[in-house]
């Protein structure tokens, strides 16, 4: 396992790369939320989301041993992250993207000059491909979450809520493959074991919820949700010992519940969010978590919305509001 030293040393590498982001609150999610909720904006995040944290320390790192090439499997964001750090450092970078990628993700990609490769709509398809290339062209493959590097990087999120926020009683997460959530999870519990760490998966896409109920790592067959960066098939064989270890419980959100999670935040706070970003403002207005009056931060994975499809994740807020 990782642990809060690689997530310091991870901070030193990537602190010239990445911002570091707002905590924003919002007076009216608070108050229908019973709690104080406060939002760490990812979405405002370089590349447009926190993938750039792990994808900046990993790169580095085997930029470093001499790579030539990286590749990396994402359904976008984590993709536009190693093609933007790539570009910095000047590496080549080929991306495979799911075969329904968001166009405007994949737009990103190539405006940093990354490579596209379209496979599959699993992450159990895409990796194997990069993999598979990186292997043919004497490249290194950038795991999207199983990789220590990885992990640490994206584990600065919570180093930041510390700083911005030290009396926080509560953070929530989304999971997709669980690198988010296993690097924060390490930099809090391992800070303050008594800050309570919330994961949330969408319905149909409830791999780490099932690997839990289970005590083992279980995969799903390809799923469709609106969030869809989180539509991995199953948590890592890195991540997963520690979400095991330190998660304080995972809930899970519908897709209905994201897109009113969605709509409140582009309404009433006028923030360009992902409908993955959205299921943690989902699981606190949904009062799914056993928490009110606390102070609690969610963590804004995201912002690479296709301005196209905005409309169709919106719905009327009048009824929570």
């Amino acid at each position: 396992m990782i642990t809060i030293q690689d997530i310091r040393n991870a901070r030193e590498n990537i602190h010239d790369t990445i911002h570091t982001t707002p905590i924003l609150q919002s007076s009216q999610l608070s108050k229908l939320c019973e709690n104080n909720v406060f939002l760490k904006c990812e979405h405002l995040q370089k590349t447009g989301s926190f993938k750039i944290r792990g994808a900046t320390n990993k790169v580095k790192q085997v930029a470093k041993e001499g790579a030539e090439l990286v590749t990396a499997a994402s359904s976008g964001n984590h993709g536009q992250a190693v093609s933007f750090i790539a570009e910095q450092l000047g590496i080549p970078a080929t991306i495979v993207v799911p075969t329904d990628v968001n166009p405007c993700k994949m737009s990103a990609i190539e405006a940093y000059d990354g490579k596209i490769v379209k496979c599959g709509t699993t992450s159990a398809e895409r990796i194997p491909r990069a993999i598979e290339i990186a292997e043919d062209q004497n490249g290194v493959f950038i795991p999207p979450y199983d990789d220590p590097y990885i992990m640490a990087g994206q584990g600065t999120t919570g180093l930041e809520i510390l700083d911005q926020m030290p009396d926080v009683d509560a953070v929530v997460i989304p999971i997709g493959g669980g690198g988010l959530i296993s690097g924060i999870l390490t930099t809090l519990k391992e800070t303050n074991p008594n800050i309570k760490v919330y994961g949330v998966e969408p319905e149909t896409a409830n791999d780490t919820f099932l690997s839990l109920k289970n005590a083992q790592i279980t995969s799903i067959p390809a799923t469709s949700t609106i969030a869809d960066g989180l539509r991995a098939s199953q948590p890592g064989d890195m991540t997963f010992p520690v979400i095991q270890k330190y998660v304080d419980d995972l809930v899970l959100v519908s897709d209905d519940e994201i897109r009113q999670a969605f709509s409140f935040v582009m309404e009433r706070m006028k923030q360009v969010i992902e409908p993955s970003s959205a299921v943690t403002i989902a699981a606190l207005l949904n009062k799914k978590l056993p928490l009110e009056g606390k102070k609690v931060v969610t963590v804004i994975s995201g912002g690479n919305v296709d301005l196209a499809r905005i409309s169709t994740l919106m719905v009327g807020t009048e009824t929570i509001c």
